[in-house]
């Protein structure tokens, strides 16, 4: 049944009443209503009930850095990019490029993590959007170098045809350290200051890029301020991404080695992921302790918390894996 036939049946509809008893007819007109609700691609009643394209933007920024304070530790300057972008790019009713975001550090310290609080706020009505969020792992999606004609065609047309789909789609590249070099490129046409191409607009798109690549140099900076006795919230973000674009550029273990991405200024966030420090590993225990249902048991934390401060060996300042085993300790030790 098409909008069209909906239509002609609520026309006629009015001729069909005086047949029916006062019940019926508010059943039937009840019925009609939900149908027609149900037919409309973008009203209230579908897309609560069904999967919806987020057309309105109704992403909350003061519930998104709720969400970030209170959930990711240790990342000042990664939460204030991300929430300076997403702002910009929301302020426009129609952006003229897609944001693309490029997230660098050391694994464990939130990437992932970050990535999935923008999408559980992008689409935050209750049915979870997930057909709009689509997200590559390197390993599972473009295991074979072999075949990397055939990844490029197949990541053009996925990309086409959710965009086309859904304007507002977020596309999520986890392991970029290990992404083919040159695979990466076959995504600059979407990315780049374009009303429309082939009819498709690609402004509202979102891509997030996840990335190990260049988390030695995260860390190599923030020990330095430590050292030198500086405060790691001293850090100026732009220092930061300024070397950030330029290391993963000439680094051969990353999928920008070389990129277009770059050379053509089509990334436009660099954002760092500075390392985990004692104070920050131990927060996540204690999350994680709340989350598994257990007390707050404070000698425990402290007991993994410093178990897993290990770098550089000699300071022990940071945690080399971050709190990505925070999870599996907390229920060995329960």
């Amino acid at each position: 049944m098409t909008l069209m036939n909906a239509a002609v049946f609520f026309i006629l509809a009015p001729t069909l009443m005086p047949a029916l008893d006062p019940l019926s007819t508010s059943i039937f007109m009840g019925s009609a209503a939900v149908a027609w609700q149900l037919l409309s691609p973008h009203s209230w009643l579908k897309c609560s009930l069904l999967e919806c394209c987020n057309t309105k933007d109704t992403l909350n920024l003061s519930v998104i850095k709720m969400d970030l304070d209170r959930k990711v530790f240790g990342q000042h300057l990664a939460i204030q990019i991300v929430l300076r972008a997403l702002s910009a790019n929301m302020r426009s009713e129609r952006p003229r490029k897609p944001l693309v975001m490029s997230f660098h550090g050391w694994t464990g310290t939130g990437k992932t993590f970050v990535s999935s609080i923008i999408a559980e706020n992008l689409y935050q009505l209750n049915t979870p959007r997930q057909r709009f969020v689509h997200h590559f792992s390197t390993l599972l999606h473009f295991p074979h170098l072999s075949h990397i004609q055939l990844y490029k065609e197949q990541l053009q047309n996925w990309i086409r045809g959710n965009v086309s789909a859904c304007p507002r789609s977020l596309f999520i590249f986890s392991e970029m350290d290990q992404m083919p070099h040159g695979l990466i490129d076959s995504i600059v046409p979407f990315l780049g200051y374009h009303e429309e191409m082939d009819g498709v607009y690609y402004g509202k798109a979102i891509f997030i890029f996840l990335n190990n690549a260049g988390g030695d140099k995260v860390t190599e900076i923030a020990l330095d301020y430590w050292r030198s006795l500086r405060r790691r919230e001293d850090i100026p973000a732009e220092k930061l991404q300024s070397l950030l674009s330029e290391e993963i550029f000439r680094n051969r273990n990353s999928g920008f080695f070389h990129s277009q991405l770059i050379q053509k200024n089509l990334i436009d966030y660099f954002i760092p992921f500075l390392p985990l420090e004692y104070k920050h590993v131990r927060e996540c225990v204690r999350q994680e302790l709340r989350m598994q249902g257990h007390p707050e048991d404070e000698d425990l934390i402290v007991e993994i918390a410093l178990a897993m401060t290990d770098y550089p060996s000699e300071e022990r300042l940071y945690s080399s894996k971050g709190c990505k085993t925070v999870a599996s300790r907390v229920t060995l030790s329960i």
